[in-house]
């Protein structure tokens, strides 16, 4: 094994150090796979096919200089012919990281990330500041003093470089990364403190993704943590982030306008800070808003006429009086379940309106069978660290990404037999995606029919939550009225129905024509529902370059917000120290919003 990845490297690395791009391509399987995060592209691009590597060595080869192709760690040899290795190499200006997969002498899958810029490693590890110098001076200032003195500096006499929009976990983990990086940096939070977006929605929430998949930058859960914390104790721990990782975290604040000053190659952006309206400057402008947009509240005939409470899920704070409350939660992903749940355990009369099919996984299966192998305690026994997860989980193309995960999501159908039929029976219509890939493609396909079963759907196979199928027509004083004519008495109305494009911020802070530049956020053009084409192999203008410069996109669930705020922070910090990025293959901006 080892020798015939040895032989596949030296062949490649003489390839590329000689621009030979016809020998490098010709080391891909016809079909096979490239996907590259920076370290050639300066982009999050997927070439498929020898014509698209083909493209991207063309353009290049003669800037990136890649060279030191190695083998890290032993390779390994699946049952299908496949073997797998992690690899190291060199451009000329940064480290690089990768993960190899050959069949019959021949790559597969590529993948080739920048971990590093040479001269400007973060700092930690050997690179770590010294902290004081022994010797004893009069008016020593102290590290607080630095402290307290930078926070007052930055935002007023000294200009960010970078404006993060946005301070949960994406906003935060990305500000951590950047303060490595000895990048200027503020991020905005209109919550009182950090982690309020999670400490201010229901009682009941938990994380439904186990603990090792949720870490952020640089500081892991405690492995003590329970598999699935309260959102009170994430709350808190992203609370304690923004101080320990020392991070210039303005909370009260709300971003108002920006707009980009061309004679003065910076952004003007007007924030409103606990009441205060202030102008910043910075160069790069991040918006780190999460994976969606405003919440898509519908307005259905008769809203303004019915008499009961009525709110959006991410409204819901849940508990209180529910005792005797007839509810009706219009919708069935993950908020749907929980609010059920959560209105049912407080006495409340709840029903469940399902309008479309939905993916549901048991915690239990999707723990063991899909994120198990990378993230668990049993995988960490075996080496396969955070870091290494991210890369193995991020070493499949998008394409390729259906035919790995749907064997995952057959076994748990056929292990969970019994409990998907029991909700068939109940009336649930259920799917694994469009075509039998399971939860994850689901999401990354802007799919929201979806839900990590806690336990909310043993109370509709019971009978506990109603549940009841159907469009509204319209809502009377006290009752939703279905389109069939079903009539579903009603004192309190929760929409669980998802929100709209993230690029939408962008077109009421900055303006409907650079929204429409950026156009759709998230999703591949995957050609399923909510996904239209064309096919872009990865997400759209998620954190990389868009069509409008110095202008970025941070977001994600916390795994992906962990991952990758890694190649937006070096993307930023080689335009702060003036390296040349020429991107390849930028997005083209057809995509409406």
């Amino acid at each position: 094994m080892t020798s015939e990845v040895q032989q596949w490297l030296t062949s490649f690395d003489k390839a590329i150090s000689s621009q030979d791009v016809e020998s490098a391509v010709s080391l891909f399987e016809p079909d096979g796979y490239w996907r590259d995060f920076v370290s050639f592209t300066w982009n999050l691009k997927t070439m498929e096919g020898r014509d698209q590597i083909r493209d991207m060595l063309s353009q290049t080869l003669s800037r990136v200089r890649a060279s030191s192709w190695a083998i890290q760690e032993p390779p390994l040899a699946s049952e299908d012919g496949v073997t797998e290795t992690w690899i190291t190499f060199e451009t000329q200006l940064g480290r690089g990281w990768g993960y190899l997969r050959l069949r019959d002498g021949k790559a597969w899958t590529l993948l080739t990330t920048l971990q590093e810029l040479k001269g400007y490693e973060e700092r930690r590890g050997p690179h770590r500041e010294r902290g004081t110098a022994h010797q004893v001076t009069r008016d020593r200032e102290t590290w607080l003093d630095k402290r307290h003195a930078r926070e007052q500096s930055l935002g007023r006499t000294e200009q960010p470089f970078c404006l993060v929009v946005g301070g949960g976990q994406g906003g935060i983990g990305l500000a951590a990364r950047l303060r490595r990086l000895d990048i200027p940096a503020i991020v905005i939070d209109r919550h009182d403190q950090a982690g309020d977006a999670w400490r201010n929605r229901y009682k009941s929430l938990h994380l439904h993704d186990p603990v090792w998949y949720d870490h952020m930058p640089y500081l892991p859960f405690p492995d003590d943590w329970p598999v699935f914390p309260s959102k009170d104790k994430i709350a808190d721990w992203l609370m304690h982030y923004t101080d320990i990782m020392e991070l210039n975290y303005w909370p009260k604040t709300e971003c108002l306008s920006a707009s980009w000053d061309a004679s003065d190659g910076r952004w003007n952006v007007t924030v409103n800070r606990d009441g205060n309206e202030l102008v910043l400057h910075p160069i790069e402008l991040v918006f780190a808003l999460g994976v969606s947009g405003y919440p898509n509240t519908p307005e259905f005939d008769g809203s303004d006429v019915f008499r009961g409470e009525q709110h959006h899920s991410s409204e819901h704070v849940g508990g209180g009086a529910q005792a005797g409350k007839k509810a009706v939660v219009v919708g069935s992903n993950n908020s749907a379940h929980d609010i059920c749940a959560d209105l049912w355990e407080h006495g409340a009369d709840v029903t469940m309106l399902q309008r479309s099919s939905t993916h549901i996984s048991r915690s239990e299966s999707l723990m063991e069978l899909a994120l198990g192998p990378l993230y668990s305690e049993e995988a960490l026994e075996q080496g396969i660290t955070t870091e290494k997860a991210d890369m193995l989980f991020a070493s499949w193309p998008y394409k390729l990404l259906p035919d790995v995960q749907r064997p995952a999501f057959e076994e748990m159908a056929r292990r969970d037999h019994d409990f998907y039929a029991a909700l068939e029976d109940a009336g649930f219509e259920l799917d694994f995606g469009e075509d039998g890939s399971g939860l994850f493609l689901k999401y990354l396909r802007r799919g929201s029919g979806y839900y990590i079963d806690v336990g909310a759907s043993q109370l509709i196979i019971d009978g506990k939550v109603k549940l009841v199928r159907g469009q509204v027509s319209h809502l009377t004083s006290d009752s939703v009225i279905l389109e069939d004519g079903t009539e579903l008495p009603a004192d309190l109305i929760v929409y669980a129905t998802g929100y709209g494009s993230m690029n939408a911020w962008l077109a009421d802070l900055i303006s409907p024509e650079v929204a429409d530049r950026v156009g759709k956020c998230w999703g591949m053009g995957s050609e399923t529902t909510r996904d239209p084409g064309p096919w872009e192999g990865e997400l759209r203008n998620m954190w990389k370059p868009t069509n409008v410069e110095h202008l970025w996109i941070h977001g994600g669930n916390l795994h992906q917000s962990r991952h990758y705020s890694k190649y937006l922070a070096l993307q930023l910090k080689a335009r702060m120290e003036g390296l040349p990025t020429p991107v390849y293959g930028l997005e083209e901006s057809h995509h409406s919003r």
